[in-house]
């Protein structure tokens, strides 16, 4: 070869090959690629879906959590009702008795049915003093029975028994009967309702 021509080509690479050509510019003649027709429109398509599809689940998911979080957090600060409820007649209890008692709970929902119902020992200590004890049992929260041979309580769940003034006689309850407040209004015995504590 020519110094001539050594001068007028490209440098050869390391291996001898001649390096491939720079990419077309607007210099020499040669227009630079053209992107295909409808590319960008695709892409903006794509991310408009992908963002519409984000939308609608964040508003799914405000829809499904807002009324978990409000029922879980409601009992948290809203007040408990508390109401007097009358049982039955002053005449209808004798002294020395216990008996059961039905009553609507303090804050009954309206679709409860009869599971708005609750109920009580009631047991008339004399003339004018009565004493409501819970029918639920303060271990786990078991119906109490009463038995009135034996003038004693009894959960059939875990063997725990009361005595008739509702402390604990035996087995795994940790304290007595719970108790509801009584009073006398009228010939009407009442009994105010309120949570039971079950430990």
């Amino acid at each position: 070869m020519k110094p001539d021509d050594e001068e007028k080509g490209a440098p050869p690479s390391e291996h001898g090959a001649h390096p491939e050509p720079p990419p077309a510019s607007p210099e020499d003649g040669r227009s630079p690629a053209v992107p295909e027709p409808g590319r960008d429109m695709t892409v903006a398509r794509r991310r408009f879906l992908a963002r519409v599809s984000v939308g609608v689940g964040g508003c799914m998911g405000l829809a499904v959590g807002a009324p978990l979080v409000g029922f879980v957090a409601a009992p948290l600060f809203g007040t408990v009702p508390h109401e007097w409820r009358p049982v039955g007649k002053v005449k209808d209890f004798r002294v020395g008795e216990t008996t059961a008692v039905i009553f609507m709970d303090a804050s009954p929902l309206p679709w409860a049915g009869v599971t708005a119902k609750t109920a009580a020992w009631l047991r008339r200590l004399n003339a004018s003093t009565f004493v409501a004890f819970a029918v639920n049992c303060a271990h786990l929260g078991c119906p109490v029975r009463w038995l009135p041979d034996a003038q004693l309580f009894m959960c059939p769940c875990h063997g725990g028994v009361y005595y008739a003034d509702g402390s604990v006689a035996a087995g795994p309850p940790p304290h007595g009967l719970s108790q509801y407040k009584t009073r006398i209004q009228g010939d009407d015995v009442e009994i105010h309702t309120a949570p039971i504590p079950i430990d």
